[in-house]
């Protein structure tokens, strides 16, 4: 869906006045038109930092595919039916969208920003296209007027951000323009309370920061999983552990105070700390962030974890004894088939193997004989009640 069928029809679905999201385009020189230094898909990759223009072209560059933009101008030009949405900046235009469409044209355009930006292998475009590219097309507009479109296409619409920044531009639209979370939903489509989550999500990373209970930019790894926090407070022992609000709340503090510390030990378990040199118990999203969420429902095994235990032993400790007596006959049971599957071609003749596999026959005969004496036991003292 190009964004000429979207802004039609955002314009039958919307109450934005033509002031603020106008039919007009203009034609505005390249050298005019700046990176948005608060589109919410680039704080993703900027959090904390001021970045300049070339860092922001540097991230469309190596985050975002852009080569396959240059390569679809180049070989078809660019389409003057999707035009940039800008706003000023002095004598200049901030692009609030489109990005990645200007940062293609900058590349086809400057040789020696392809050098900077170590883009050399990129096609050459011909002189009559490098001369269309000169001046872009464009609709001026305002932020408040273009968030109900921009947050259409790409919260809830064809071309989708990742959550973090979804969090981000749901927080600007109600925090600065004053509208409410569950307007926000009804007019971008939103039947999933996925925006309620997501800025709930966002507060209570931004809580903890404010508390100094953890730091986004101290975290483990590079990429910040911004999916792992917003996915992991609707699971039950999670949401539990730092007695968090309804989802429907728009509070900014969703933790209460006396959990806050709670909450800095969540934040440590999904990110992990780099100064600390902590990893997070939350390496991937499955299976570990369901696993912390079992580990979380006990006081046992969030003790464990506490004490630095792995996760996968703090879970074991969250099931109980016959939980874990039955996974472990259950997992010995696979671990021997598999190895009866590969008898003929991974043994060869030892007194090694030979002498394992004596040892785990005799480990299983006394575990049978503990299992039926224990069997006939409790049998006989149903017997007598």
């Amino acid at each position: 869906m190009n964004e000429q069928v979207l802004a039609a029809r955002m314009k039958k679905s919307t109450p934005i006045g033509s002031e603020d999201f106008p039919d007009k385009r203009d034609l505005v020189s390249v050298d005019d038109l700046l990176f948005d230094d608060e589109n919410p898909r680039l704080i993703e990759y900027t959090h904390g930092k001021k970045p300049s223009q070339s860092d922001l072209l540097g991230t469309l560059w190596q985050e975002m595919a852009v080569d396959e933009l240059v390569m679809s101008i180049v070989a078809s030009g660019f389409f003057e039916h999707e035009p940039l949405f800008v706003i000023p900046r002095g004598k200049k235009y901030v692009v609030i969208e489109g990005n990645r469409r200007l940062a293609a044209v900058q590349l086809i355009l400057d040789k020696k920003l392809r050098e900077e930006h170590r883009a050399g292998d990129l096609p050459d475009a011909s002189p009559a296209l490098r001369k269309s590219l000169q001046q872009l097309p464009v609709v001026i507009t305002t932020r408040k007027g273009a968030w109900r479109y921009l947050g259409f296409k790409h919260v809830n619409g064809p071309a989708k951000w990742d959550s973090y920044p979804k969090a981000q531009y749901i927080s600007e639209v109600h925090n600065k323009y004053q509208e409410p979370l569950d307007a926000i939903a009804r007019q971008i489509g939103d039947k999933h309370n996925t925006v309620q989550r997501l800025y709930r999500a966002l507060m209570v990373i931004e809580q903890a920061e404010r508390a100094k209970k953890y730091d986004r930019d101290d975290r483990y790894k590079g990429h910040f999983s911004f999916s792992h926090l917003y996915t992991g407070l609707d699971y039950e022992g999670i949401a539990h552990f730092v007695s968090l609000t309804e989802e429907k709340s728009e509070s900014k503090t969703p933790v209460p105070a006396k959990k806050l510390d709670e909450l800095g030990e969540l934040c440590l378990w999904l990110y992990g700390s780099r100064s600390r040199d902590v990893r997070p118990v939350v390496e991937s999203q499955n299976p570990h962030l369901r696993q912390l969420d079992e580990v979380l429902k006990s006081k046992t095994a969030t003790e464990s974890l506490r004490a630095g235990l792995p996760l996968a032993l703090a879970l074991e400790a969250s099931y109980g004894d016959e939980r874990v007596f039955q996974n472990s006959l259950v997992q010995a049971k696979e671990a021997l088939q598999k190895a009866r599957g590969t008898l003929s071609t991974g043994f060869t003749a030892g007194r090694e193997l030979l002498d394992l596999g004596e040892n785990i026959a005799d480990l299983a005969n006394d575990l049978l004989s503990e299992m039926r004496r224990k069997e006939s036991r409790d049998t006989r003292g149903k017997g007598r009640k």
